[in-house]
């Protein structure tokens, strides 16, 4: 436990720069802000609610729920009988204020060459011309359409729009395959599509248009037939990433444009520009009550089917702009970066809907954090003097292993605040993003929550927060914390166990799309009372909360409870690992023991003296106990495209079962056969 132990040590208090004109400025006023949210939801929420247009209040009471399984069905309500809607909120409520001017998103291609902006006011007239066609195309309230992009303008104004006049949409992010696209369109019974012709990545081109024609083949027979499909022309006004390398005169290479060639259905596909040209750019919402659906958002489960997680309109707006504005300390003025894919509930929740409704200005971010070069965020915070950045603890690992030059290169000196987001962060990786990213003067927010949360659960607020590397810290208004332990009894002050929440928060889900019976099994039966994360969590002695990761990826050594967390963080303490991943494998006597998957360092060796170095390293940090039985060399690691390790794979590889289960989320699937095929001799 001694990694453990030294993390906790490290305090880091909350940078002047930021404390100075914090929302929340000391931990007394935190403590007292939490309280009420806890003792006095109505009150606290209610007082936040104000700051947003709702048509009227709520009919009866302002909040109400059942998180017991053996007390009836659960429920969730906030604010029924109100009515609102979210686009308003987001664009008419600013514009209608004189912000209209103000731009809403700076748009940086895959290509830097390609790169425009966007006004709240030219959202909003967009946003309107799309709503109005899809209602000349029958589509109305609680229609469910689905919307398969990439990170261009149109994902945003798509989104918006369908909330405008009510519909739900289910957005799929622009690159699954399509099974995965037809599964979610199916369980959604989505008759309408929109999507993109295609998408640069990097230099690999995912013909979207392509993938979207296969699904709606599949979708068809199985029974759902999709009526409109509206494709954005998105590949003939982007730079082709061959045009890079055309430096034979000596000079910047010329823009150039792809002829990306579809096929057409006409009985079906509709081109964006035209259907929305001839459409009037005014469009009245339509007023929902706040517990309507917004959105269903598929999230994998380890085995069966996608889950469509739904979120409800009035207490998932109050939720999103809630964290934004407090988790970043966001003030007017910021620029604001959050490198996930809208096709997450992190791109929902902080790169369309949170800033929005804040009125903030925001970078949306299209390409891939190395390409054309490994500066390339950093080279962006310079352009747009970006004060607010949000990424993946696995982006920040992928750039380390460049070293400190990239950053280097590019002025980041207006950074105020770091977040984090996906998965814990170790305490190495902390360090340099504060260090190096940060310069030791911005506050690192390592945000923990999940596609069910709608939002931050656990998260330092940056002006007032005291940090410790690797810690969440803290829960956000609204969210009460227990640890419980298998036999579901609460474990007072420090400890370890089962993380779970006693009761709701606005931004939570409502239900499984069409399974509430899935809901409730999935999130309530093991320890009625209470919703379960599904993680594990560890309380230490200051009070501060350490997430551990997923429970199944916790294991038992010889009677050591140890998380897979903390093996990793010690593995990519050795200098020539870049990243590492544990899972358990069964043990005739130890009962668990550990095997390792690690990734070097470009130019680094998997030698024998490593292997030793790496065990020593996890017995001198942790305990004899924890030493691995079994060190894998893992050219990569099997990622969901938000950039979580699938462990579950990982164990099957462990094990030798090739039968791995569904991995159409995987980025790279092929990874897994490789892995498997380099297993060690002895394993």
């Amino acid at each position: 436990m001694a990694m453990a132990n030294s993390a906790e040590e490290l305090v880091f208090n909350p940078p002047e720069l930021v404390a100075k004109n914090a929302h929340c400025s000391s931990m007394e006023q935190y403590r007292e802000m939490h309280k009420e949210s806890i003792k006095d939801p109505e009150a606290f929420w209610s007082k936040i609610a104000k700051e947003f247009h709702f048509e009227n209040n709520s009919v009866g009471k302002f909040f109400e729920y059942n998180f017991d399984i053996t007390k009836g069905p659960i429920f969730i309500q906030w604010m029924k009988g109100s009515r609102t809607n979210i686009c308003y909120n987001c664009l008419d409520r600013h514009v209608l204020a004189g912000k209209g001017d103000a731009i809403a998103f700076y748009w940086e291609g895959n290509d830097p060459a390609d790169r425009n902006s966007v006004t709240y006011a030219e959202l909003l007239s967009e946003v309107c011309q799309v709503a109005n066609f899809l209602k000349s195309r029958g589509v109305a309230a609680g229609d469910r359409v689905a919307i398969y992009m990439p990170m261009i303008k149109e994902l945003v104004v798509a989104m918006l729009a369908v909330a405008r006049i009510g519909a739900v949409h289910n957005i799929v992010f622009g690159g699954y395959s399509a099974d995965s696209l037809c599964d979610r369109i199916v369980d959604a019974g989505a008759e309408v599509l929109l999507c993109a012709d295609g998408v640069w990545r990097g230099n690999k081109l995912v013909h979207l248009k392509e993938i979207a024609d296969e699904a709606m083949k599949m979708c068809s027979s199985r029974g759902v037939e999709v009526r409109l499909n509206v494709v954005v022309r998105h590949m003939t006004r982007v730079t082709h990433p061959a045009s890079l390398h055309d430096t034979s005169n000596g000079h910047p290479a010329k823009k150039t444009h792809f002829d990306h060639q579809v096929t057409w259905n006409s009985d079906v596909d509709v081109d964006w520009e035209t259907a929305t040209s001839s459409s009037s750019s005014e469009c009245p919402v339509v007023w929902l009550d706040s517990e309507d659906p917004l959105f269903m958002l598929y999230t994998s489960g380890s085995t069966g089917k996608p889950k469509g997680v739904l979120h409800t309109v009035g207490g998932y707006m109050l939720y999103a702009a809630t964290t934004f504005k407090y988790s970043f300390n966001y003030h007017p003025g910021d620029v604001y970066f959050c490198t996930a894919d809208i096709g997450w509930i992190t791109g929902h929740s902080y790169v369309t809907y949170g800033p929005l409704l804040n009125g903030a200005t925001s970078v949306l971010f299209e390409g891939v954090p190395t390409y054309p070069h490994t500066g390339r965020f950093w080279e962006i915070i310079e352009r747009y003097k970006v004060s607010k950045f949000y990424t993946a603890p696995t982006a920040i690992r992928t750039l380390m292993k460049y070293g400190d030059e990239p950053v280097k290169k590019f002025d980041v000196s207006s950074l105020r605040v770091l977040g984090t987001v996906g998965e814990p962060i170790n305490p190495e990786a902390w360090l340099w993003y504060h260090r190096v990213v940060g310069g030791g003067n911005a506050a690192i927010v390592d945000t923990f929550w999940q596609t069910e949360t709608g939002g931050h659960v656990i998260t330092p607020l940056p002006g007032a927060t005291p940090t410790k590397p690797g810690s969440a810290c803290f829960p956000f208004f609204g969210i009460s914390v227990c640890l419980l332990d298998e036999a579901g009894e609460e474990i007072e002050g420090e400890g370890e166990g089962y993380l779970v929440f006693r009761q709701p928060w606005p931004g939570m889900m409502r239900s499984v799309y069409n399974n509430h019976q899935r809901f409730q099994e999935t999130y309530f039966q093991k320890f009625p009372g209470f919703y379960t994360t599904g993680d594990g969590a560890r309380r230490d002695k200051d009070g501060y909360i350490w997430v551990t990761g997923r429970i199944d990826d916790m294991l038992n050594v010889s009677g050591h409870l140890l998380s897979t967390a903390q093996v990793e963080s010690a593995l990519v303490e050795v200098e020539q690992v870049a990243e590492a991943a544990a899972v358990a494998r069964p043990h005739p006597v130890k009962g668990e023991c550990l095997y390792c998957f690690v990734t070097l360092k470009q130019g680094e060796k998997f030698t024998e003296e490593l292997v030793a170095d790496m065990k020593n390293k996890v017995r001198s940090k942790i305990g004899p106990f924890a030493q691995p039985d079994y060190l894998q060399l893992a050219p990569g690691l099997p990622k969901t495209r938000s950039g979580k390790i699938m462990r579950r794979v990982l164990r099957k590889i462990a094990v030798g079962d090739r039968d791995f289960g569904d991995i159409t989320t995987l980025a790279d699937p092929t990874v897994v056969e490789l892995l498997f095929e380099n297993r060690p001799a002895n394993a």
